[in-house]
């Protein structure tokens, strides 16, 4: 009993910090981005630095806590940073991790209260410690489904400036100002990276690693190959445009087309939870079996792993790439 109620005060104690931290985070938005930036360059070691001297980097690493230092020197832990920062979320790696570690031990404290159940409370702590994971990785899609949405109307917004007689550098101010997030937003960012001496260029490829998009490597790429041999870059960005409207257009035809698919594999994979529940609570004690010995347990697990991998299969067939 001691050790459930130390595990409910560890929980709640995890769950409060990380929400108020994330509260000040909102409010210090732009602050904690900008630190979390030059935190991440300064742990890195490659092209991203841009050049950045030692003794700044030193600077900002002794400003980082040390548990953040700690994280970042983890590789899997930078690539989840890495992945948590083009979701565009305003938390750090480390408030995130206290979220999930707090779930986790919600869902199983709560779970094995009710049901004195080890195995069924660290699968319910299990799915609890995976819900943030799920959160982030649907915010950083619909962020890349945004930004994808917005780019050619950014490209010939650039393309439109250029002909006016703007330089490129120009262009790019220009769209970090004019369109909204995320645009605008990673647009501005490579402009004021600029001002404080990289080349434009460096800092649009700089954005591939903020953001998973074909697109701005198409653009990245014209663009450096524009600055080496020159050419018509205007006429190159509406081609480009034009390629990207249409192959949005081509999606939203598929996304119509495979509508009765999704439906099918979304009716399929709740169907048996759902018959399941409705049959324990019209019969009580018809999956007495299935619950209280192990080889009705084992079967349990069986049939829902079988159910996710089919509901998987489903999402990979009607899952068309363009």
């Amino acid at each position: 009993m001691l050790l459930i109620v130390l595990l409910i005060f560890i929980a709640v104690f995890l769950l409060v910090l990380s929400i108020y931290l994330n509260v000040v985070a909102v409010k210090d938005s732009p602050k904690a981005q900008l630190r979390r930036r030059l935190r991440h360059v300064a742990m890195t070691k490659g092209s991203d630095t841009g050049g950045m001297p030692n003794d700044v980097r030193a600077d900002i690493l002794k400003e980082t806590p040390p548990f953040e230092r700690f994280l970042n020197g983890i590789p899997l832990f930078c690539r989840l940073d890495s992945r948590l920062d083009r979701s565009g979320l305003s938390m750090t790696l480390a408030n995130f991790l206290a979220i999930v570690i707090g779930l986790g031990l919600v869902g199983f404290i709560i779970s094995f209260i009710f049901t004195r159940n080890i195995y069924l409370s660290l699968a319910a702590g299990i799915v609890l410690l995976l819900v943030p994971f799920f959160y982030m990785e649907y915010k950083k899609r619909e962020r890349e489904l945004k930004f994808t949405e917005q780019f050619p109307d950014a490209l010939s917004m650039i393309s439109r400036s250029l002909r006016s007689g703007h330089s490129f550098t120009s262009a790019i101010e220009l769209v970090g100002t004019e369109v909204s997030d995320p645009v605008g937003k990673l647009f501005k960012t490579a402009y004021d990276q600029q001002l404080l001496g990289l080349r434009i260029n460096d800092t649009l490829n700089n954005l591939n690693n903020r953001i998973d998009s074909l697109d701005l490597r198409f653009f990245t790429t014209a663009a450096d190959i524009n600055r080496e041999v020159g050419g018509n870059f205007a006429e190159i960005l509406d081609k480009l445009a034009d390629t990207i409207r249409e192959r949005i257009k081509i999606r939203r035809q598929l996304k119509v087309h495979t509508a009765q698919g999704r439906m099918t594999g979304y009716i399929l994979a709740v169907m048996p939870i759902v018959v399941f529940f409705l049959m324990n609570f019209m019969i009580p004690g018809y999956q007495k079996n299935l619950l209280e010995n192990d080889t009705g347990r084992t079967i349990l697990i069986f049939a829902a792993v079988m159910q996710l991998i089919g509901f998987l299969v489903i999402r990979r067939i009607i899952n068309i790439k363009i």
